[in-house]
């Protein structure tokens, strides 16, 4: 049973990764189906799902399918506030907008996703650990300290590129223009500022992974 009871207007972390710890986004196509699947199901109108709504779209004006679903706040299931994909794993912050909103978008995007990926290398089964995972973000300080952490996972993980195209670093950075995140409720304590806001980033992200360098070395 999950131990976290989502409320409507708060903020939580979510999380999940491969089973086996397996890679679950293996090229490009792959981030870019997942991006596209969270703006997809995060509506409270699809129960179909996207590879049909795409086929349905195809005969229409040269636009992506999903922008069509764009603009319609009230239908929203949450806010996406921050966000990394790894190659595998990812990290959310969410606030739920309606009664049970987290857990209905993220079970029609981990659907939707895994059918994309078992049909693309033909496998079967899981392709996620289990449920995903979340933590009530019960402070703002919390909420500032935890968007670092999401925004710069990839880094604090050490991959190799600092401005991961597929997280919000470069939105919450002023370097891409993107249009999945609300950014308002950490931007705005920064005066909406990018160059405060980073330099908070980037001194956090650093602590963090330096701490996760040294605990490498640190037995158990």
């Amino acid at each position: 049973m999950r131990k976290t009871e989502f409320a409507n207007e708060e903020y939580y972390h979510i999380y999940n990764r491969g089973v086996d710890k397996r890679e679950v986004f293996c090229v490009d196509m792959d981030y870019t189906r997942f991006l596209e699947a969270i703006r997809f199901t995060n509506n409270q109108k699809t129960y179909f799902g996207l590879s049909d709504f795409k086929r349905k779209s195809a005969n229409r004006p040269p636009r992506s399918a999903v922008a069509d679903l764009g603009g319609l706040e009230s239908l929203k299931l949450v806010d996406i506030i921050c966000y990394c994909l790894n190659p595998n794993h990812y990290h959310f912050i969410l606030k739920q907008k309606i009664e049970g909103g987290i857990s209905i978008f993220m079970g029609k995007l981990g659907n939707s996703y895994t059918k994309y990926f078992n049909t693309k290398y033909s496998r079967s089964g899981s392709l996620f650990q289990g449920r995903y995972k979340s933590v009530h973000i019960d402070s703002n300080e919390y909420l500032l300290y935890l968007s670092a952490y999401v925004n710069a996972n990839h880094f604090i993980h050490g991959y190799p590129q600092k401005n991961w195209p597929y997280s919000s670093y470069l939105d919450y950075t002023g370097k891409r223009d993107g249009k999945l995140c609300q950014k308002e409720v950490i931007l705005g304590q920064f005066d909406n500022d990018f160059s405060q806001y980073e330099k908070y980033l980037t001194d956090n992200a650093m602590y963090l992974k330096e701490k996760k360098e040294m605990e490498k070395y640190v037995l158990e």
